[in-house]
């Protein structure tokens, strides 16, 4: 009878400490802090000239958001390159990047007033692009692809017509909404359903998998860190994006809206 007592004890002392352990290990996963993480949708060249989302609005934009990581539409290849401009003259020759206003003109820059890491994620390379553009004017002239071409263009012009439609064409605030990327998927995935196994590298998925899984080494490299990270891509990539961000369980994908109302 005693040893049996005792055996029940052992077994309860047993029991008692796995739950213990349990306890502690959930606890652990419980103080693990998340990642903040927006995306903001940039419009290039448009920085230069719109009234209201120009590169001033950025800088104030950024300011407000305060990340402790951008991660951009830069090439890795091309990156080191970018720097070593800016960091000799305050200027950025490197051709890639100087497509990009919001990085000539706002973020690189902004290194001197604010403490940010900048991460190059962009999956583009010049041959890749250059294959794209052979391919895309040889469709374009293919008597036989006349049908696909006249689709691409058709789905084009309505994604432009609706956009233009909502009367809030290169407004910050529309261009951060889900109606935004819906009206952008209008052509791009007609634009990805016709062409995106036959461009290879350059088709609509493979360059966002080819951007996403630098996006993803970052995120994996900062998992847990508590920090907050902004990512900055033209403004088609951001629905693409956000829907594999919001598979992940360690980030916080925060709305841009708090921060438009802050600097307005």
């Amino acid at each position: 009878m005693i040893k049996k007592i005792e055996y029940v004890l052992v077994f309860f002392l047993i029991h008692l400490c796995i739950g213990c352990n349990q306890s502690n290990t959930t606890d652990n996963i419980d103080q693990k802090t998340k990642n903040e993480v927006l995306v903001l949708g940039a419009i290039h060249g448009g920085h230069l000239t719109d009234s209201i989302y120009n590169t001033s609005y950025l800088k104030k934009l950024i300011k407000e958001i305060k990340p402790d990581y951008i991660l951009t539409e830069i090439p890795p290849d091309r990156y080191e390159e970018a720097v070593a401009g800016f960091v000799k003259d305050d200027s950025i020759s490197e051709p890639r990047v100087m497509r990009f206003p919001e990085y000539v003109d706002v973020i690189f820059p902004l290194t001197k007033e604010m403490d940010f890491e900048i991460i190059p994620t962009a999956g583009w390379t010049l041959p890749m692009a250059q294959e794209r553009s052979k391919k895309l004017r040889a469709i374009s002239k293919d008597s036989s692809r006349a049908n696909d071409w006249v689709a691409y263009r058709k789905a084009n012009q309505l994604a432009d017509s609706i956009y233009k439609a909502t009367g809030k064409v290169n407004d910050p605030y529309f261009i951060h909404t889900h109606s935004y990327d819906s009206i952008q998927d209008i052509s791009l995935q007609v634009y990805n359903k016709l062409f995106n196994i036959e461009l290879g590298l350059g088709g609509w998925d493979n360059i966002n998998i080819a951007h996403y899984w630098n996006i993803e080494k970052a995120l994996e490299k900062h998992r847990y860190k508590g920090k907050r990270i902004l990512i900055t891509y033209g403004a088609g990539h951001k629905g693409w994006f956000l829907r594999e961000l919001q598979k992940r369980d360690d980030i916080e994908l925060l709305e841009m809206k708090p921060f438009l109302d802050a600097i307005q």
